[in-house]
């Protein structure tokens, strides 16, 4: 069985963690260097960090944040938020990423994921795949882009599927109507988008309240790797007592 890696994520804004519920209301969550070190000491496998208004606000990834947080940690970072060229995709590297993750540019031009991963690797490349519920969609969820604000009338799970096929090394799919309600990852979703991707790790995200959340985003959901802010940020539960818990249920983690 495969290793389940638990991440927790950084959505970043002025230069602060922050966390809302739905992709709105934002509340402040700390210092991203202070919630880094916090994160490794306590177990985290990875690490992601989001520039969450990074394509509303039609600008880049702060590198600076990049740099700071990548100077003190030495699990697997991965930056997303306004990566829309080979070019930004290289200076995010070089800032001190492991990893980017793409929404809005990939979907605007899919060539890109496929020259990034020829280019830096597939292992490189996560494309970040948010949707809402829209009965209107052959799976009945709708692609959103922007940071939540644009629905683009496209099939979340039939991009999925086109980007497994472009070469990416792994897909977070993000539902907002579970996003910071701490009711559950949407498994429908998470399982449908690892079913599209079959082969290719799938980080369930938005949603995880409980423990038992945890354990259902990978039984029900699919998903390989467990990303979570809220439930971390407010230190409702601890990275190990997660970790214990799946080790409990027969998952296979690092402890």
């Amino acid at each position: 069985m495969d290793v389940v890696k638990i991440m927790p994520c950084l959505d970043m804004k002025d230069g602060r963690v922050v966390k809302g519920i739905h992709f709105v209301e934002l509340r402040d969550a700390g210092d991203p260097v202070e919630n880094a070190v916090f994160y490794q000491e306590e177990g985290a496998d990875e690490l992601a960090m989001l520039d969450i208004a990074a394509t509303v606000e039609n600008r880049k990834t702060r590198l600076e944040w990049i740099k700071k947080v990548a100077a003190v940690i030495n699990i697997p970072l991965t930056v997303g938020g306004g990566i829309a060229s080979l070019e930004d995709i290289e200076m995010v590297l070089d800032a001190g990423a492991d990893k980017i993750s793409m929404n809005s540019a990939a979907v605007k031009d899919p060539d890109l994921v496929k020259s990034a991963s020829d280019r830096f690797g597939a292992g490189t490349v996560t494309v970040a795949v948010d949707a809402r519920r829209n009965k209107e969609m052959t799976s009945g969820f709708e692609l959103v882009v922007s940071g939540g604000t644009k629905p683009v009338g496209r099939d979340a799970v039939t991009w999925a599927k086109q980007c497994r096929d472009l070469g990416v090394g792994a897909i977070l799919p993000t539902s907002m109507d579970g996003d910071g309600t701490r009711a559950g990852y949407d498994l429908a979703f998470t399982r449908a988008i690892a079913d599209a991707a079959a082969g290719i790790p799938v980080i369930a995200s938005g949603g995880a309240g409980t423990l038992e959340h945890f354990y259902d985003g990978v039984i029900q959901g699919g998903a390989r790797v467990l990303l979570a802010a809220s439930v971390f940020h407010y230190r409702t539960l601890k990275i190990r007592e997660v970790k214990e818990y799946l080790k409990s249920k027969g998952l296979s983690v690092i402890l």
